[in-house]
């Protein structure tokens, strides 16, 4: 990958598809293992642009972890790679969109990647590497409860419970991180969709409002 290329990735609710454009193409699981590779896939071989769409939170921890370690990643609104691959001929209204369309629209669109502040990378790193502990803490505790002694059980069961509502608060915080990242590029689409905001504006308005999108006209005005 030292020559220019540029990686879609579609994530779902059990795997990820994976398109390098030019390049290949492969599947990993959207578990914490095919995550890891991912990863490490791609800090061996860094890649132009990686480009994931805002999929309703599925992406989190896969973009979270590929922002953490300072990998070229962003995540973008559906509708504006849907709107490039029609204009292009490259998607039906009725088709979905797949990794190729979103390689191809990180080589011909390159949304532009903005540095993330050493302090959130650090928090995402933190975030990442918790999760990745509390999840096999789960795996592990899930494992043993098979073979404990009855009398040992229900401390193991009260352990995984409170091990899930863990990972639950952890990936909320996950998402909540993420979405203040210069890597989430929604709140920008949408403002860049009024008429007469242009980049100076966006970028001023999400630099001091970074709360848009979470608070009430009133709110905002105050």
């Amino acid at each position: 990958m030292s020559a220019a290329c540029f990686v879609g990735m579609d994530v779902s609710q059990e795997t990820v598809d994976v398109a390098v454009h030019p390049g290949t193409a492969f599947q990993i699981p959207n578990d914490d293992q095919g995550i890891a590779e991912a990863v490490t896939r791609f800090q061996a071989c860094p890649p132009t642009l990686i480009v994931l769409e805002a999929a309703g939170g599925l992406e989190v921890p896969l973009a979270g972890a590929l922002a953490a370690v300072g990998l070229p990643v962003v995540v973008v609104n559906p509708r504006q790679v849907r709107d490039f691959a029609q204009a292009t001929g490259q998607l039906a209204k009725t088709d979905r969109l797949d990794a190729q369309i979103l390689a191809r629209f990180a080589e011909a669109i390159r949304p532009p990647i903005r540095p993330v502040p050493d302090a959130q990378t650090q928090a995402l790193a933190a975030l990442v590497a918790r999760r990745r502990q509390v999840i096999e803490m789960l795996t592990a505790e899930k494992n043993r409860v098979r073979l404990a002694a009855p009398s040992i059980q229900t401390r193991v069961h009260a352990h995984i419970t409170w091990l899930e509502k863990e990972l639950e608060r952890i990936n909320t915080d996950l998402t909540i991180t993420m979405r203040q990242s210069p890597v989430w590029r929604e709140k920008e689409d949408v403002l860049r969709s009024v008429p007469g905001v242009g980049p100076v504006l966006t970028t001023t308005l999400l630099a001091n409002l970074p709360e848009l999108g979470t608070l009430t006209r009133k709110e905002v005005a105050a």
